[in-house]
């Protein structure tokens, strides 16, 4: 059986969503677990973002996002996604996604961080994403043109002559003793993010940098890697990946507080808990550095409604014996978003041909420095509408050639690796975590060569390199902006308001140039 011009590299909602927009030209989706699992779009709780309410507008939207994104948003880049937001919205609903309706049959919108308007689009208080994956999985179940593979963990972009013309991929969620090869004309990255590259994150195992490493190692420029976004309130309760406590509680009306009971945001910010996710992030890291704690209150905003209207939040409480309706809740900042990622244009072209991306591996201009709240999800779909649009008017003629695939090594960590990944996440939380400085970024980039040389598999040489991408551009970027802080350069500067646009080998050359550090490639690299 012939397979699909079209690979898609990922089954979170980019991936899906591209697929399905795609019909019916077939194309086929590679999953590394069942489709539903080890995404990140599943595990997202606020919701979608849009300006459909009376009163918003698509440009109060595209303000709200640039505000967030701290000066590097791309302002075209921004609008048009508020423009699209409604009728991706629209399309969701007619794939089955059953956002909350009030009794007269409305949407219903909460406000997030940052947003001056009630525009996010919910299910089930904080079930969002969950409930976005499953109306899509069951539509892609039911659409002909699409081919799903799952169990199939992506290792290296294959390139003829400069163009992406495949990718490698092994099997039985990476345990196959080779790589399959996958033909394409155009292959479309949607592997999410790499969250999991910190020892905190809200994000699953899968979202660890593996398409950002494999887009980076094959040429293809990235931007703003630098800049992650920590969740503030990521539930504190020693579960790995953290459960998340939804901005949407603080938007119900939750405080944050000290175990003494003080607000502390209200000395930090105007808008208080309400400030953007670098602000409060950096608000809850000093409180449990200074040992007084930080907890979310919701026991007045919302008491005995909490258990109903945020039951994911509720159930990882009840889970350690935190009742939310009685109590507070302990947080912690932990790692959840990338800003960062292979850039794009505006319909999802990467700089290498061949390639499209689409989701949080992408960097498309709208996020800038620091994300604004629910428009990680409206990305996913807007961007991928665009790809599938972009590769409807694709020419397919002409034969694919078989690309040799030139890594030895073992897929999976080895027992050496996992250890090694233990040091990594810890490297990454400890230097490159919400709070930044010269030494520890160095620190960081050394931890993250070591291991790099020792690497036995290819997923942990590429976390390693992933792991790189954030920590080298944070150590160059000399101020602090959106979701990169230092320490030492505590204010932002006019001349760093840019993006940052490179790519893996003049990252190096940087690196060894600056810290005499030279990374180990691999053989035929």
């Amino acid at each position: 059986m012939s397979q699909p011009d079209i690979v898609i590299i990922g089954g979170g909602l980019a991936g899906l969503f591209t697929a399905l927009k795609l019909s019916p030209l077939p194309c086929l989706v590679l999953s590394p677990r069942p489709l539903g699992e080890g995404a990140a779009s599943a595990w997202a709780q606020g919701g979608i973002a849009a300006a459909i309410a009376e009163g918003d507008s698509p440009e109060s939207h595209a303000a709200d996002t640039m505000i967030a994104g701290a000066g590097l948003v791309d302002e075209a880049a921004a609008l048009s996604l508020a423009q699209e937001a409604p009728e991706r919205i629209f399309e969701l609903l007619d794939f089955g996604v059953p956002f909350d309706r009030d009794l007269e049959g409305r949407l219903l919108q909460s406000r997030e961080a940052a947003h001056s308007f009630r525009r996010i689009v919910r299910v089930g208080g904080d079930t969002a994403g969950h409930a976005v994956m499953q109306a899509l999985i069951a539509a892609v179940r039911k659409t002909a043109s699409i081919t799903v593979r799952e169990g199939f963990i992506a290792e290296e972009l294959a390139l003829t002559d400069g163009r992406v013309t495949g990718v490698f991929a092994r099997g039985d969620s990476g345990h196959a003793d080779t790589a399959t090869y996958f033909p394409s004309r155009a292959a479309v990255l949607a592997t999410g993010g790499a969250g999991h590259l910190f020892r905190v994150t809200t994000n699953p195992p899968e979202s660890n940098g593996v398409g950002l490493a494999m887009a980076a190692r094959a040429g293809a420029v990235i931007a703003d890697t630098e800049f992650v976004q920590f969740h503030p309130t990521g539930i504190d309760i020693g579960r790995d990946p953290a459960p998340l406590a939804s901005e949407a509680i603080r938007g119900d009306g939750a405080v944050l507080i000290n175990k003494a009971g003080e607000r502390f945001m209200l000395r930090l910010h105007p808008d208080a808990e309400l400030a953007p996710r670098d602000v409060v992030a950096r608000g809850v890291f000093a409180e449990i550095a200074a040992g007084r704690g930080a907890f979310i209150d919701a026991r007045e905003a919302l008491g005995r409604r909490f258990a109903e209207h945020f039951p994911t939040a509720y159930a990882a409480c009840a889970s350690v014996g935190i009742d939310p309706a009685v109590e507070p809740i302990p947080i912690a900042p932990a790692a959840h978003y990338h800003m960062g990622g292979v850039v794009t244009d505006a319909q999802g072209r990467t700089s290498l041909p061949g390639l499209w991306a689409a989701g949080e591996v992408a960097s498309t201009g709208v996020h800038g420095a620091n994300r604004l709240a629910s428009n990680s999800l409206l990305e996913a779909v807007v961007f991928g509408a665009r790809v599938a649009t972009d590769l409807k008017g694709l020419d397919t003629s002409g034969a694919v050639n078989v690309v040799p695939l030139r890594q030895p090594r073992a897929s999976l960590p080895t027992a050496r690796d996992k250890e090694a990944i233990v040091r990594l996440r810890a490297a990454m939380q400890a230097d490159v975590g919400v709070i930044r400085d010269d030494a520890g970024l160095k620190r960081a980039i050394a931890t993250i060569m070591d291991i790099d040389a020792g690497a036995e598999s290819i997923m942990l040489a590429h976390m390693a390199t992933a792991a790189f991408l954030i920590a080298a551009p944070a150590l160059i970027r000399q101020e602090s902006r959106g979701g990169h802080f230092r320490a030492d350069f505590p204010q932002s500067d006019d001349a760093w308001a840019r993006r940052t646009m490179t790519t893996l080998a003049a990252l190096e050359t940087v690196t060894a140039t600056e810290l005499g550090l030279i990374r180990k490639r691999d053989a035929g690299e």
